[in-house]
């Protein structure tokens, strides 16, 4: 028996009985013989202690479910949230963790014993990635150093046109101030970086699972050697500092956004997300020294397919808003290729796919780092006028309502290739919806003044969207995922039932319309605008 597992807890305080968390761990059957058991992934979680930053994201949450719902012999699971003190921390764990839907099936499980499971296993942590040392107290810091086995830097700023300095600090600095803390604890065998797939910027055809190097740059990639020119992420930094200093405070956040934008487009990336996640990998491997490393690059991560149960999401995803704006009918348009592909994966097989990673390359421990492209482009894509079709079928059988209890009834989107052609749509379409050629002609000079104003913002709106949107939904690329291939041939028959992630057997026509947008339409929506027939 693990410590962990014959810790005794006295949750009532004292003179209350006392609970073992071994009497609340449920039997877990799992397969121990080397010939059954695959990579060997429960065997290598059992006991095991987690590091986890960006802890009460959407991706994190999932991953910390299936560990525990897996795994309940698990180490401790040290979970860094950003805030003021350990109470605030705490706080935050248990409004954002245990109280989640997501934890249904654990909550089942343990009953009345619930808490006491959960808060033996998971220890909050007040700190930032940004800050030296993680900004953690040096008792609590030391004590993770000497607990840990894999470390996994779930933290990120996904916002595609942030500040550069925002994003800069937590995607690209934090990344170096993870690994500092990395090199200081002694039983460490991984560390995982979640990145995201479109770090590979606008290249374009198949892209294969390839390491960055320091300085590496896209736009060069292709260009005569002797005019290459590298990136110097040292230099980015002083940029933004010596930015900050020359920008008036009123310009400031303006100016930030258009220097991350100039700077990731001028290096060959899209956008500043991927730009400065692309740097934070960079440091990793720069850093890394003798940690085993595995950059773990998703595409578009969605809802849940399968477990803990279908459809569960928090927060809009990438393509959520247009699904959204389009069923309640305010989007019958957008900028994309009709050929292109949405390049998408649902999160629960994203931490299967990680758990597999994470087993493979912590048991061998070798000093390499390896990278895995989750991602569904090259193997099942997901075409983009075929995904219209999807929205449109499924809104028109299960259709929003309106504030008066009307099924909304939506076209089939037309997607458009141009911005000029988009936007002669967007006026056109948001006219007729708003009734704005009926105000013109109002001897109400006001009333038309103020149609005109709600059409000029849904239309900007819509722009702005299609303007972040643009470099994915015409986007070359197409993500390899050999190296998943290969992990998913080592795995067991009992490790592909329980920890599978075959985005080649995802039905998009299921996924899309049974799982996704119900998912979407019950976690997102709350169930707004959906009458009891068409939940």
């Amino acid at each position: 028996m693990d410590a962990a597992s014959s810790l005794v807890l006295s949750p009532n305080g004292k003179g209350q009985p006392e609970i073992a968390v071994k009497d609340l761990i449920p039997p877990y059957g799992e397969p121990t013989s080397s010939s059954q058991d695959g990579i060997g992934i429960v065997r290598f979680l059992r006991g095991k202690g987690f590091f986890i930053t960006g802890a009460t994201g959407f991706l994190a949450k999932v991953l910390i479910e299936k560990i525990l719902r897996t795994m309940p012999d698990i180490g401790k699971i040290y979970l860094l949230i950003k805030a003021k003190n350990k109470d605030a921390a705490m706080s935050r764990l248990k409004t954002e963790i245990l109280n989640a839907e997501l934890f249904t099936s654990l909550r089942q499980t343990y009953g009345k014993s619930y808490h006491t499971f959960m808060l033996s296993k998971l220890v909050p942590v007040a700190g930032d990635v940004c800050k030296s040392n993680l900004g953690l107290e040096q008792e609590i810091a030391d004590l993770i150093a000497d607990d840990v086995d894999v470390i996994v830097n779930s933290a990120a700023n996904t916002t595609f046109d942030e500040r550069y300095d925002v994003a800069i600090d937590i995607n690209t600095r934090g990344p170096s101030n993870l690994m500092s803390f990395a090199k200081k604890c002694e039983k460490l065998k991984l560390f995982l970086q979640v990145s995201t797939a479109y770090v590979n910027g606008q290249r374009q055809g198949r892209i294969m699972e390839r390491a960055f190097g320091m300085g590496d740059c896209i736009a060069e990639e292709n260009s005569n050697p002797a005019s290459r020119f590298t990136l110097d992420i040292e230099g980015e930094v002083k940029l933004v500092l010596d930015s900050k200093e020359a920008f008036h405070p009123d310009e400031i956040a303006t100016k930030m956004r258009e220097l991350g934008l100039e700077r990731a487009r001028k290096y060959g990336w899209q956008d500043t997300y991927v730009f400065t996640k692309a740097m934070g990998e960079m440091v990793i491997d720069n850093m890394r020294g003798e940690i085993p490393v595995v950059i773990l690059r998703p595409s578009v991560i969605e809802s849940t397919y399968k477990e803990p149960f279908p459809g569960w999401m928090e927060g809009n995803r990438m393509m959520d808003p247009i699904v959204l704006y389009y069923g309640k009918g305010q989007l019958t348009g957008f900028l994309v290729d009709p050929n292109g592909v949405l390049d998408v994966v649902p999160a629960d097989m994203v931490v299967n796919a990680t758990l597999a990673a994470m087993a493979r390359h912590g048991m061998d421990q070798k000093p390499e780092i390896n990278v895995y492209q989750i991602a569904s482009s090259v193997v099942n894509p997901l075409i983009f006028k075929d995904l219209a079709t999807l929205l449109y079928e499924h809104y028109n059988t299960s259709p929003y309502m309106d504030s008066n209890g009307f099924p909304i009834t939506v076209p089939l989107m037309k997607l458009f290739s141009s911005m000029d052609e988009f936007s002669d749509h967007l006026w056109k379409d948001v006219v007729q919806r708003n009734g704005l050629t009926a105000a013109v002609a109002s001897s109400d000079g006001k009333l038309s003044q103020k149609h005109e104003f709600i059409c000029r913002k849904s239309v900007e709106q819509a722009k702005y969207l299609a303007n972040i949107y643009e470099p994915y939904t015409f986007y070359g690329g197409r993500f390899d995922n050999s190296n998943g291939e290969g992990l998913m041939e080592m795995m067991s028959e009992v490790e592909k039932r329980k920890f599978g992630f075959d985005v080649g057997s995802i039905d998009w026509r299921d996924y899309i319309t049974n799982v996704h947008i119900p998912g979407l339409r019950r976690h997102v929506m709350k169930g707004r605008g959906t009458s009891s027939s068409s939940s």
